[in-house]
């Protein structure tokens, strides 16, 4: 019965094991007199009554957070094949290292010779993008990838305003694409215009001629994209963009893929972002912190977002003087954390080690993909980079969905993948491996994966009802969307 107690005890709210009088830690009495208080703060902001926290002991509160924590799932505790959002294991040094007090303790309006090091990071990690992405400056302000979107598309708003061309107000997408990409261009002030997918899954050439023009300003492309496919045509692709006056924005929230392989700026692409926290070592999820940082070609480095990091004179400093730059795009120059875990993951890493990792994460990807694809629909007949989408349509023949696929991996301790995206798949299911997972996890994953195919043939019922094993069951998703119960009400 204790056991059953301490149980429930884990998944109930704070406020229901609150007791009277208990405290978990007591403050001295306030030494400064009223008067001076009501001086400090006007009466109207000050409470009438005291808040009604929870009066719980300090054990009490401990267990129920830790209890809590331990419902999480997260990649240090299981497999997270979260395809296109790369959560992969971060190595916990780059975590010390960002922790150091000559980074965590420096204030941004410190005077430039108290933080050369700083700057000196800044620097050199702007320095190595830019060779990663072949890009020739790299700005580190934009704090996460969609961030980085809308920096880069004010860029080439920026540069197509310069050259008399405010006509280019149209922005072409793939349908495959991040659902960021036509939000950030929309918030940017263009018009989205989609671009077909061809039968391999690339962009469809005849459908991208017939809709460039003199108002395009450019094409936002993620490659490899969100299907997981690496587009065979992407030289053909940057010349029609570019012979029609238009730019070639990339996406990079696929980098992992790539890395040390080939360089967006080999591919003809003229701006791209990175999403550090993705790619270069930064834990993903849980909101934040994020980093996008954008890089261009020798021609749009006058807009990057002001101040750069430059070094003259054998001294690191923030350089201002950007007639043409967009201006600043974020408080102070960036999440500087996340820059010191990319520098450290970079150096740690090195060239080969960088290639290494995208070699593994396609590999994985491929190893798993050709293990499921006799029990699930594989739109796209062809090898995949760092991750894949298999179709649930047959198992819908069954009556056996997608998100219940997805349901059902949690009653294994796997968290499940992305599902119904990218939509011109039916019941997709992307599934993103990453370099980080052995080949014993990824045999486990495809053994369960297949088991819960079978489940769908023979006891639907099973997987339709899933999860069993997690603090709470099936949930009505339509009504927690739309009636969400956000705080705790004592009278009910």
């Amino acid at each position: 019965m204790a056991g059953k107690e301490l149980e429930m005890n884990d998944r109930a709210l704070i406020f229901e094991i609150s007791k009277p009088g208990r405290m978990a830690y007591s403050f001295a009495d306030c030494d400064v007199p009223e008067k001076n208080i009501e001086q400090l703060i006007p009466r109207e902001y000050m409470r009438e009554n005291a808040p009604e926290l929870p009066e719980v002991s300090e054990v009490e509160a401990v267990r129920h957070f830790v209890g809590l924590s331990r419902l999480n799932h997260a990649v240090d505790t299981g497999f997270y094949p979260l395809g296109s959002c790369t959560m992969k294991y971060n190595p916990k040094v780059n975590e010390d290292v960002a922790a150091l007090n000559g980074f965590s303790s420096v204030h941004p309006l410190q005077p430039e010779n108290t933080v050369q090091g700083c700057l000196e990071l800044v620097y050199r990690t702007g320095e190595m993008l830019a060779e990663i992405t072949g890009m020739e400056k790299v700005s580190l302000q934009p704090a996460a990838g969609a961030h980085g979107e809308l920096t880069g598309l004010m860029i080439m708003k920026a540069w197509h305003i310069h050259n008399g061309q405010e006509q280019r107000r149209k922005i072409i997408i793939p349908d495959s694409a991040h659902g960021t990409n036509p939000a950030s261009a929309a918030f940017a002030g263009f018009e989205v215009i989609q671009v077909k997918s061809n039968e391999r899954g690339g962009v469809d050439l005849d459908s991208l001629k017939s809709i460039m023009g003199a108002d395009i300003a450019g094409l936002m492309l993620t490659n490899p994209n969100t299907l997981g496919l690496f587009d065979e045509n992407i030289k053909q692709i940057a010349h029609i963009v570019h012979e029609a006056g238009g730019l070639l924005y990339y996406d990079g929230a696929n980098a992992n893929a790539i890395l040390g392989i080939t360089r967006p700026g080999d591919m003809g692409f003229d701006i791209v972002h990175l999403n550090l926290h993705k790619t270069f070592s930064t834990p993903h999820g849980g909101g934040g912190p994020g980093s996008g940082p954008v890089g261009v070609t020798a021609r749009l480095v006058p807009f990057l977002p002001s101040p750069i990091v430059e070094f003259r004179d054998g001294k690191y400093r923030f350089d201002y003087n950007c007639p043409l730059s967009i201006g600043k795009v974020k408080s102070f120059y960036g999440n500087f954390a996340v820059v010191v875990k990319t520098y450290a993951y970079i150096l740690s890493m090195g060239p080969e080690g960088l290639k290494m990792a995208s070699e593994t994460a396609v590999l994985n990807a491929n190893y798993v993909m050709n293990k499921l694809k006799e029990y699930y629909e594989l739109p796209y007949e062809r090898s995949c980079m760092h991750e894949f989408v298999i179709s649930a349509q047959k198992q819908k023949n069954l009556g056996v969905s997608a998100l219940d696929v997805a349901k059902r991996l949690m009653d294994y301790g796997i968290h499940p993948p992305t599902i119904y995206f990218p939509l011109i798949v039916k019941e997709a299911l992307m599934v993103e491996p990453t370099e980080t997972e052995s080949r014993e996890t990824l045999d486990e994953f495809a053994e369960v994966m297949i088991k819960i195919a079978e489940e769908a043939e023979h006891d639907p019922e099973t997987v339709k009802n899933a999860p069993y094993s997690t603090p709470v069951g099936r949930l009505d998703e339509v009504r927690a969307a739309r009636e969400p119960v956000l705080r705790w009400d004592k009278e009910k």
